[in-house]
């Protein structure tokens, strides 16, 4: 049977991609926790907090360890399946992620010793300064990673010579047009993942009636956080709307489903993309709608797939649902926040069962918005990898199916045994929970601050009915 190198390489990449963007999307939120954490108990002095710093810092140290390994993967199939976009892009894009080399992840691997092992050896102000940092890079690493990508979706600042991309206005490379929207938006994403992991393990923790103390922080922290950037996050998902608008078109009209030009376009809630028939079938639309978000005018132009000739449009259906997929779990974020903060406004928040029980089940929300997301963003560039001047199918290596469905199936095998066991091990310590600190942490004394008894780490209340 002959094998599809592209789409097989399509296929790795996705699969690659899809695991490592997991592991960011919680550290880069994480790391601000931790920090956020650490002031708060220098600030304070209540041990409460530092109990909860040695708890997600372990967590991160695994998180971080494992999005390192996968990134790396992805780095090695720029060389082995897509040699010919490396060549074509190298001169402009190898920069971009050299400079993410050499400020984040030297920032990071700088000060991630300190801020894993330094407690107790080194002074607090240090220690603090070592976490801090370490959110930093995570941030500047975002933003490097962010602007690479963007300049795929919208290039500038080049010229192309002989298919070559050669880099003649580094300020417009790296600020390109969908730069600075989308690297909020990615960086709102993740803390809202972090936010409601956090929130959903305190959750779940106040069910069963164990960490009291640390769970009504999280809990707390993660709704008030929520009730903040989930509506922010509303705002700066349409402002990136309309930034594709402007220069993706078709990956806009692939979101909604829309297939003819028109005015007061309605909004598709759901419905069945069918690209043999260019229609989208058993639609539930909301009148206008589209019209009045995209264009801000109820009987605004919208234009349709069938501007684009059929081998110019991205897959449809892909698109269409991973859109619906975030956006609803958005709205769903929103009501936590927004809902969770009416519950701490009327004191009710730790007593609300059923609300606790709806954050538990919203812990891998962020997840499965970020991984959204990005299929919306990536599929829907399609068919093209810089977006508008080179196909994916032109960038691929001349590499045989069989060793690249060989290289599939063993890196689905491997990130399965891997990455499953870290997450394994990850849930476990989570069951554990929050352990007091052993004395030689954190020892030394806050000037002017005397420490409390540090409460039992196994202490359990049970919960009322």
């Amino acid at each position: 049977m002959e094998l599809d190198p592209l789409l097989l390489a399509r296929i790795q990449f996705a699969f690659t991609i899809s695991f490592h963007i997991l592991f960011p999307s919680f550290t880069i939120g994480l790391a601000s926790f931790l920090a956020v954490l650490e002031a708060q108990w220098l600030r304070t002095g209540n041990d409460t907090y530092i109990r909860l710093y040695r708890f997600w810092v372990k967590l991160f140290a695994v998180s971080f360890g494992m999005g390192v390994v996968s990134g790396i993967v992805m780095s090695y199939q720029f060389g082995t399946n897509w040699s010919r976009f490396s060549d074509a892009s190298g001169n402009v894009l190898g920069p971009l992620l050299g400079y993410e080399v050499l400020t984040a992840f030297f920032l990071e691997a700088t000060f991630l010793g300190i801020m894993l092992f330094g407690a107790g050896r080194v002074s607090r102000g240090l220690h603090f300064f070592s976490t801090c940092a370490v959110a930093v890079g995570t941030l500047v690493s975002t933003f490097w990673i962010m602007s690479a990508n963007s300049w795929m979706q919208t290039p500038a600042g080049h010229e192309l010579r002989d298919g070559i991309f050669y880099a003649v206005d580094w300020w417009a490379v790296v600020f390109n047009p969908s730069f600075p929207i989308r690297l909020a938006h990615m960086v709102s994403a993740a803390y809202l993942t972090t936010c409601f992991v956090i929130g959903g393990v305190a959750a779940w923790y106040l069910l069963r009636g164990r960490h009291i103390a640390e769970s009504r922080i999280m809990l707390g922290m993660a709704v008030g956080f929520a009730a903040v950037f989930a509506p922010l996050q509303v705002v700066i998902g349409d402002m990136t709307g309309l930034k594709m608008l402007e220069y993706q078109p078709a990956k806009v009209a692939a979101m909604e489903g829309h297939w003819e030009t028109g005015r007061g376009v309605p909004f598709i809630l759901f419905g069945w993309p069918d690209e043999a028939r260019e229609e989208t079938r058993f639609a539930v639309k909301i009148p206008y709608a589209t019209s009045l978000v995209l264009t801000h005018d109820l009987d605004g132009e919208v234009q349709g797939l069938k501007d684009w000739p059929a081998d110019e449009r991205p897959p449809v259906a892909i698109v269409f649902w991973s859109f619906r997929v975030m956006v609803g779990i958005g709205f769903a974020m929103l009501f936590a926040g927004l809902y969770g903060l009416w519950l701490l406004w009327r004191r009710r928040l730790y007593d609300t069962r059923w609300f606790k029980r709806f954050w538990m089940l919203m812990t891998p929300s962020g997840f499965v918005a970020v991984l959204s997301g990005w299929f919306v963003a990536e599929v829907g560039r399609q068919p093209y990898i810089i977006h508008g001047l080179m196909r994916t199918a032109d960038a691929s290596s001349p590499v045989p199916g069989t060793s690249i469905g060989f290289s599939l199936a063993l890196f689905v095998v491997s990130y399965l045994a891997i990455f499953g066991a870290g997450t394994w091990y990850m849930l476990r310590m989570i069951s554990i929970g929050p352990a007091a600190p052993t004395p030689e942490d954190f020892s030394r004394p806050i000037p002017g601050t005397p420490m409390r008894p540090l409460s039992h780490p196994t202490e359990r209340i049970e919960p009322a009915e």
